[in-house]
Formats: C-alpha cells, sequence, structure tokens
C-alpha cells in the first residue's frame, strides 16, 4: 500500500502501519476508531465506523495491520474508510522497513562500519571503552532512532546520525594534523549513547516518548556515567575517560540547548560543531523533501522558524559540475 499514490478514489487492500489510534464516539453515542496510518511513503487519516473491538480486534500505535477499504474525499483532504483491518502475523512476511522511514544504511552495515573503524585506533584506551560500549549495545544500536521528534527520528537513526558525524570527522582529521583522531572519532561514536536509555522505542525503531531516566536524568549525562562505568571495569585512568565524558556533556554546545558545560578543548568544539550542522542538514533536507522545485517549506521552528527554498539542484548536478 502506497499513501503517496492514493490521490484519487477507489477501494484499496494492503499493510500500513498504526501511527495513532483512538476510541471516539460520534454525535450519535456510536463508537469508532480515529487513526493515522502510514507506510514509508506518506500517511493517511482513516476512520473505522461502528468499533466493535470483539468483532474487529484491539488495536494501538505502532501496530502492523493489514487493513481494507475505500479512499473518499474529505474537508479537502483523502481519507479512508476502513472497512477490514487485521493485525499482521508472521506468515505476512513484513519488513518493518517498508511502513516507517529508515536510514540509508542497515543497522548492520553502520555498527560494522564504526567498529572497523575503532579497532583502528591507536590509542588502546580510547578503543577499549568504545568497543565495550558498542558490543554491549548492539541490539539497540541497529534499529534505535536518534530522537522522539526533528532530526534522525526513523528506525536506525542513532547510527546514521552516527555515522555520519564520524565521517565529517574523518575528514576534518585530514585537514587539520593538529586534531588527535582517536579522541575526536571516540567522542563522535559515543556522544548519543545515553539515547539508548533515553527513548521508549518500539520494535519498530520509532520512539513513542521519553523515559522515566530520560526525562530526569537525559543522554548527555546518561552517556557520560557509562563511559565512567566502563573506564572504572577497564582500569583506565580517570584524566582520560574525562576527555570523553567531557565531549559528551558539552556536545549541545550552549547550557540553552542542554549542554552542561560549554567545549573545553579542540576535539570537544569540533564534536559540537560537527552534530550541529548534521543535525540542520538532515533537517533542512527532510523539509524540502516534500515540495516542488521553486517552493518553500513550511516554516521549521527547531531552525529559527524559518523556511527553506527547493533550488531544485540534485547531487548529481552538483558532482557533474565538480569533475
Amino acid at each position: 500500500m502506497n499513501f503517496e499514490s492514493m490521490g484519487k478514489s477507489g477501494a484499496v487492500e494492503g499493510f500500513c502501519l498504526i501511527k495513532t489510534c483512538d476510541k471516539k464516539t460520534t454525535a450519535k453515542g456510536l463508537p469508532y476508531l480515529d487513526m493515522i496510518l502510514s507506510d514509508a511513503s506518506g500517511e493517511i487519516v482513516a476512520k473505522l465506523w461502528d468499533y466493535n473491538e470483539e468483532a474487529h480486534g484491539s488495536y494501538e500505535a505502532n501496530n502492523i495491520v493489514k487493513v481494507r477499504g475505500t479512499i473518499s474525499p474529505y474537508n479537502g483532504a483523502d481519507q479512508l474508510r476502513v472497512e477490514r483491518i487485521r493485525l499482521a502475523i508472521p506468515s505476512d512476511n513484513i519488513n518493518i522497513e517498508d511502513f516507517v522511514q529508515s536510514a540509508d544504511y542497515s543497522g548492520e552495515m553502520m555498527y560494522s562500519e564504526l567498529e572497523a573503524i575503532v579497532t583502528g585506533f591507536s590509542d588502546a584506551d580510547f578503543k577499549s571503552i568504545v568497543l565495550k560500549l558498542l558490543k554491549e549495545n548492539k541490539e539497540k544500536l541497529l534499529y534505535w532512532p536518534a530522537a522522539f521528534k526533528l532530526h534522525h527520528a526513523i528506525r536506525g537513526g542513532l547510527l546514521y546520525h552516527t555515522l555520519s558525524i564520524v565521517r565529517l570527522a574523518q575528514g576534518v582529521c585530514k585537514i587539520y594534523p593538529s586534531v588527535n583522531p582517536d579522541l575526536l572519532l571516540a567522542g563522535a561514536i559515543l556522544h548519543d549513547i545515553g539515547k539508548l536509555d533515553e527513548f521508549e522505542v518500539s520494535d519498530t525503531g520509532l520512539a513513542s516518548g521519553y523515559t522515566v531516566d530520560g526525562n530526569l536524568i537525559g543522554h548527555l549525562v546518561r552517556g557520560a556515567i557509562a563511559i565512567e562505568k566502563a573506564g572504572e571495569e577497564l582500569r583506565i585512568t580517570p584524566d582520560k575517560y574525562r576527555l570523553l565524558q567531557h565531549m559528551l556533556i558539552s556536545h549541545h554546545g550552549e547550557p540553552e540547548f542542554g549542554a552542561a558545560v560549554r567545549p573545553m578543548f579542540l576535539e570537544a568544539e569540533i564534536l559540537s560543531t560537527l552534530d550541529l550542522l548534521d543535525s540542520r542538514i538532515f533537517e533542512i533536507e527532510n523539509s524540502v523533501s516534500a515540495i516542488a522545485p521553486g517552493e518553500y517549506s513550511q516554516r521549521q521552528w527547531a531552525l529559527d522558524n524559518r523556511k527553506f527554498f527547493n533550488h531544485g539542484l540534485s547531487a548529481v548536478d552538483t558532482k557533474a559540475n565538480l569533475k
């Protein structure tokens, strides 16, 4: 089922993800389900009228379901009237990435690349800390998002965001020989490790909210705690792992954005800058991806409430000019 192609009325049938699901009643007191259904290409409002839990089943957000229904226009937008619905079952052979926005690379591929980079570190202490935390958290890292909302709030988004920063950092190290590459890359790989405790995440790889730990502690502090624990277990001197802790608690740059302190050495400043750069690139690309060339996006409140212009020049055009 492709919601992007549902521009005209007609009967449809297929699998989709329930993004939201609320039980409501009509003005006459009749129960119905008010849902937003989605796949990787888009979403649509859906209604299941005369809802009866015993007959139709029970549903909630992040369920993958098979639906049959009819699309018709309502208040200027398409709406799906659900006629039949059921939960997906193992024999349906569902690939979750067909229903949620996902990273451009598989979790295994991104994890393997990061692991290979760390294996090449010259600094044994940074190597051991990073490898330990990667291996201990591999299962979650393969699909965890980088945010509840905003940048990289997608399946596999945490590793995707991390890998992007690491690749940027590798480029910086080639230009500036004064940068310690192992320190910068170690901090880049671990900078959001605390997000594994910050979000409530389903098997879809999407966050539904914040955990108690996420609200009370937050990922900057939680990551710093994880580094200290790993450093102590590995018998690494605090003077060494404290550098990584500083990079984590300062990588948001300014206290108003959540940083406990501002960056106080070169690698910490670079990490903070690259983190902001990658998040903004993702947000801008996402904002213009759904609009035609020559049009402007809606205002992006996370980017100073600016709207962005789709200039229509593709990456292929740019690469051709650089040859």
